[in-house]
């Protein structure tokens, strides 16, 4: 069995995809995989240490109005589905998965040209237009909403849950605490602005911080993103916050090891990717939810009204976030435990642990079917 997978740009496309091969390796370990990316994109990290085999597909997507670097992109585009077709003919897979990001348009395009069975994993509650256009040309669409079953071909879709890294469910509080060397009596909050990190998350939360360096009672973690780290580091330090006389919160650029924060959080600070909200949901996670403004098709905004609707979480629009507001926020929901308690059961009833099964269920049978 031989299977192509694509997923690039963010940890919310790659993190799926790796557990969709994972979830397959363990049914089949004999089945052969080639992930397919971008040179420039986090998979080149990421991958590089999963011991994938690798192949790139290097493009970008078009801005929204006529310009002459689209033209050039556009060339670009052309030249990157050219190579797709050497990639999956050279390959000769059984089938091809693709979660999201510019590189899997050529890749999901390729494969199904070829006649080679083809799953599309949505993840959002408003599908990106990669995605819309690939739903004509794909097997099988998983959706991670049931929001956004309405906007495939009923005769394709299949509402699946996101998947979401064994590890976030199995990590335990404990392990997380000792990890990060936390005090387990203690609540503590996670703030993450997605694998890239948010500027105005990370920036809002300097203050929030200064004033918790001198109350104990809340743990903090604070993932900048690597290239945000440096500049918050001097910040805090400007706000007078000494980290080496405050272990109860720590700041860190990124974290391999999200699945033991996440099991220690009480509350989460977040973007409104797709992905974070399924790993939060799967362990209950109560949390305040800033959508990220320029996403495409506005899709983390209507992500996080999702949650809020369902008592999962409370949402800051981008726009609104100061320091001021989030700092109130965070101090009503921490004060109230039972408000908690019920935002946290709330999020554990949207969640769905079982949906990696059920995508690589469904990948296994497109590839024995090709077989």
């Amino acid at each position: 069995m031989k299977i192509i997978v694509s997923g690039g740009g963010t940890g919310g496309h790659i993190y799926p995809a790796l557990t969709i091969v994972r979830t397959i390796q363990a049914q089949h370990p004999e089945a052969e995989f080639l992930y397919v990316g971008t040179s420039k994109g986090l998979e080149a990290d990421i991958i590089s240490k999963e011991h994938l085999p690798f192949d790139t597909v290097d493009l970008q997507g078009f801005e929204r109005h006529l310009t002459l670097d689209n033209v050039r992109r556009a060339g670009r585009a052309m030249a990157g589905v050219m190579k797709a077709m050497r990639i999956v003919k050279k390959f000769h897979p059984d089938a091809a998965v693709g979660t999201g990001g510019y590189v899997c348009g050529p890749i999901l395009l390729a494969a199904s040209l070829l006649h080679v069975p083809t799953l599309i994993q949505e993840q959002n509650v408003v599908p990106g237009i990669t995605n819309k256009i690939l739903s004509k040309f794909v097997t099988k669409v998983a959706v991670g909403t049931p929001e956004a079953v309405s906007h495939f071909p009923a005769e394709k879709v299949v509402y699946t849950g996101n998947p979401i890294r064994r590890e976030v469910l199995s990590a335990t509080r404990e392990e997380g605490m000792k990890a990060f060397g936390f005090d387990p009596a203690k609540r503590t909050v996670l703030v993450s602005g997605g694998s890239r990190g948010a500027r105005a998350i990370n920036r809002a939360m300097v203050p929030v911080l200064a004033e918790a360096a001198k109350h104990p009672e809340v743990q903090y973690l604070l993932v900048t993103g690597k290239g945000e780290y440096d500049d918050i580091m001097a910040r805090l330090r400007a706000a007078g916050v000494d980290l080496q006389q405050a272990p109860h919160i720590r700041v860190e650029p990124y974290l391999y090891n999200m699945p033991q924060a996440q099991a220690m959080a009480d509350l989460a600070v977040f973007r409104a990717g797709a992905t974070g909200l399924a790993e939060l949901t799967a362990r209950g996670i109560p949390s305040v939810l800033i959508p990220y403004p320029y996403a495409a098709e506005n899709h983390q905004e209507h992500n996080a009204k999702a949650l809020e609707e369902a008592g999962a979480a409370r949402m800051i629009l981008n726009r609104e976030l100061t320091p001021e507001r989030l700092s109130s926020v965070l101090t009503e929901l921490l004060s109230e435990p039972e408000k908690l308690q019920q935002m946290a059961a709330a999020s554990r009833q949207m969640g769905r642990p079982q949906a990696a099964r059920t995508i690589a269920d469904m990948v296994i049978g497109l590839a024995e079917s090709h077989q």
